[in-house]
């Protein structure tokens, strides 16, 4: 094993329970007081608060640990357990000075858990990657998270021994419109931000709006943008037109599930073809209801202002995979030596009635829009794993701690 990276992992590879100090005592041992480590990963397994105090002091003799993995890491816990642990861990995760990823993801927070983790961001001056992926947080939780991200900006504007934040995964997390000022305001403080994914968070297109227009826009650095399975339309995309531009570095752009419209789907097409995104590698675009006029657009910008580009993904949109637009898109890659269209196996063809009406529909954002966004994400079925996060996030929000 990689002496500099620690992997919890018992010789009968079941998930350890770890409930008190002596609990744990064995398996942390070669830890204390080394200096050699700089990743320790504990997903998986389940700490209680015994056992997450007596790690908290191990972690704080790890002088030069530089990521930590705390994923799923209090399955079966009761309510209670759980605040007084991820503090304790947390607390000391601040004393290291070069730790520059934590991952928290598959967590059951909830908005309770909220004030603990704004405790920890807002003070964790090192930290160049935040992981919160599935933990529940709800809108309010996520504005406090959020708020903590933005101050964390200028804790970092104050010395310049602090990195830059580069990465933000905060999705799964039911953030809703109600977050969307405060993440769009975290966004605008740190224009650093190299990668930011949010996907599925139940986000209408005036969320969209405002978090792009008023947060991403100003993140000039931006490589990677995930937004999938949240809800567009018209506005959404408008938003997205106006400010994609802005991200010259741009390498991989997730907007699928987004009901982008078709109107949407001709307003990127246009807004890539300015040229401004020549390092694009990846689109994915697939089930946004882009029509015939929508993939002409994005085939226009391909060549030759996305000279780079390796993956296109337009499955279940509204156009037939026999247009003649689909088979010039393919000898544009095939030209090129590399890059691909995916497979277009679940197409929506578009009615004549439908075509003729198609920008007039656009044009009005009715309630029969709101609805199949409502229906493509109940139609997503989350793993068992989500469900379990959701649901004691949700008791976490509701319950009074002793």
């Amino acid at each position: 094993m990689n002496n500099k990276v620690f992997i919890l992992k018992p010789s009968d590879g079941k998930p350890l329970k770890l409930d008190t100090a002596a609990d744990i005592e064995p398996h942390i041992a070669s830890l204390r007081g080394n200096e050699t480590v700089e990743e320790i990963r504990l997903s998986g397994h389940t700490f209680g608060i015994e056992a997450c105090k007596a790690l908290a002091e191990v972690l704080k003799t790890n002088r030069n640990l530089q990521a930590f993995n705390a994923a799923d890491i209090f399955t079966g816990r009761l309510i209670s357990e759980i605040p007084d642990a991820l503090a304790a861990l947390l607390s000391a995760l601040l004393t290291l000075e070069y730790l520059h990823t934590v991952d928290l993801s598959d967590n059951a927070f909830g908005g309770r858990l909220a004030d603990t983790l704004r405790d920890f961001y807002s003070r964790a001056g090192p930290l160049r990657h935040l992981l919160l992926n599935n933990n529940g947080l709800g809108p309010t939780g996520g504005i406090i998270v959020a708020n903590s991200i933005r101050d964390l900006a200028a804790l970092k504007a104050s010395s310049p021994a602090y990195p830059p934040l580069e990465t933000i995964v905060c999705g799964r997390n039911r953030l809703e419109n109600g977050s969307m000022e405060a993440w769009a305001e975290a966004y605008a403080a740190h224009k650093s931000l190299k990668t930011v994914k949010m996907v599925q968070n139940g986000i209408r297109q005036e969320g969209i709006n405002a978090l792009l227009r008023n947060g991403l826009s100003k993140n000039h650095e931006l490589q990677t943008l995930d937004l999938q399975d949240n809800t567009f339309t018209i506005t959404g995309a408008q938003a997205l037109a106006a400010v994609v531009t802005n991200w010259n570095d741009l390498l991989e752009l997730g907007i699928g599930d987004c009901l982008l419209s078709a109107r949407g789907g001709v307003l990127l097409g246009e807004a890539l073809a300015q040229g401004k995104n020549k390092a694009l590698k990846t689109i994915r675009l697939q089930y946004n209801e882009i029509d015939i006029k929508g993939v002409e657009a994005i085939k226009r910008a391909i060549h030759p202002a996305l000279p780079k580009l390796q993956r296109l993904e337009l499955n279940g949109n509204k156009f037939s995979e026999e247009e003649l637009v689909v088979e010039q898109m393919r000898e544009i890659f095939e030209h090129r030596g590399f890059g691909e269209l995916d497979s277009l196996s679940d197409m929506e063809e578009e009615t004549d009635e439908e075509d003729e009406g198609g920008e007039d529909e656009d044009d009005d954002e009715t309630e029969a829009v709101i609805k199949r966004a409502e229906e493509a994400e109940n139609a997503n079925v989350p793993q068992e794993k989500d469900e379990k996060v959701d649901a004691l996030a949700d008791l976490l929000d509701g319950a009074k701690i002793a």
